[in-house]
């Protein structure tokens, strides 16, 4: 039996004190994991795309989208992605480090041969490709333990403090090996009986308001419904991943994906500004922006990814927290690939890498002090 007591103002339970004694102490106390969805490094980097944005099949004569268009083009890659990224740019990179940019030789690449989403997610939560069980995007639950539920056992914490709140159903299966070992609310799901009132009415309002797609909720619901749980339970680790900047490209709908962008960025600000507002997370935790996968670069295949799309292997990261150096983006780094960001995250959560067995990424040592 476990006694408690408190560092730091936080209740440790004694059974964990053994996390701290091999691994090197950290500031981080929580950690906050945001994906979106098929975000290309371009629009990341250099904002909105100079020839998608003049091009009708690209849905840009759509009503909106002039005045879309006027208001993100800038003269030059920087403005540009500073209009479209404004919070990303001015508050969250300065923090830490930013990678992938191609133009300045920091490349972050997949290592997994499919080039989807789920294949990329799972090479997020495990830091290995599966490619002998992972093959495309038919929800198998994962063959892996992935580091949420390692997290969880890892620091004796209970189901509710290791959360994942996804737009698209699929991460059921994407964010646990063993069903129930984490809370998950993902895809189109009624509230849970113990739901805020809030969360009641997102997920009426989920239903009432659909999306074109079957499989996927509205950003906003998902955003809004992992804020609520936020403010409510504090958890110490929490997975946020948005979904309409991949499903809008694939419509071929360029302007709905610089929206769904907008609205990713202002959400970031809430999100930020929330945690900073609440003592057991200002100054002590850590945020890492990613995306699951690339897309073509030409307008026949931005829309597109997959194992022969040219470019859809390059992925970008961003990691801002108290144990990352504020270094801003890199240029001239060696290569990074998407399966270092599993041992990183355990490392700046102060838990030695070495001991999730299996995992073939290596910590990014950029990111960490």
């Amino acid at each position: 039996m476990c006694r408690t007591l408190k560092l730091r103002a936080v209740p440790i339970s004694l059974c964990c004190l053994a996390f701290f004694s091999d691994a090197a102490p950290r500031t981080t106390r929580a950690v906050f994991l945001v994906t979106i969805d098929g975000l290309r490094w371009q629009e990341v980097f250099n904002g909105i795309d100079p020839i998608l944005m003049k091009e009708k099949s690209a849905g840009m004569q759509e009503q909106g989208a002039a005045a879309l268009r006027d208001q993100l083009y800038k003269d030059t890659p920087q403005a540009r992605r500073q209009a479209l990224l404004p919070f990303f740019w001015t508050d969250l990179a300065p923090r830490g480090v930013v990678l992938g940019n191609l133009g300045m030789a920091s490349s972050m690449r997949v290592t997994n041969a499919y080039r989807v989403s789920y294949p990329g997610y799972s090479e997020i939560l495990t830091g290995r490709s599966q490619d002998d069980k992972i093959k495309g995007n038919d929800p198998i639950q994962n063959p892996t333990t992935t580091i949420l539920e390692f997290l969880r056992t890892r620091l004796n914490l209970p189901r509710s403090q290791v959360a994942l709140f996804a737009s698209w159903d699929t991460f059921h299966a994407i964010g646990e090996h063993t069903p129930g070992s984490i809370t998950i609310d993902a895809g189109y799901q009624p509230a849970a009986d113990d739901a805020s009132p809030r969360a009641r009415e997102l997920a009426a309002m989920q239903f009432d308001a659909r999306t074109p797609w079957d499989e996927a909720r509205h950003d906003y619901v998902t955003f809004e419904l992992a804020l609520d749980y936020v403010k409510r339970i504090h958890p110490r680790v929490m997975h946020i991943a948005f979904d309409e900047t991949d499903d809008w490209a694939h419509m071929r709908r360029y302007d709905r994906v610089l929206e769904s962008i907008q609205f990713v960025d202002r959400s970031l600000r809430t999100l930020w500004t929330t945690l900073q507002s609440i003592p057991e997370y200002r100054d002590q935790t850590t945020l890492i922006v990613t995306c699951d996968h690339g897309r073509g670069s030409t307008l026949q295949d931005f829309s597109d990814h997959g194992p022969k799309v040219r470019g859809a292997e390059q992925v970008w990261a961003l990691i801002a927290g108290p144990d990352t150096p504020a270094k801003g983006e890199l240029s001239q780094t060696e290569d990074y690939y998407q399966r270092d960001l599993a041992p990183t995250i355990l490392e700046i959560m102060g838990v030695p890498p070495a001991s999730y067995d299996g995992a073939l990424g290596r910590v990014i040592d950029p990111a960490v002090k």
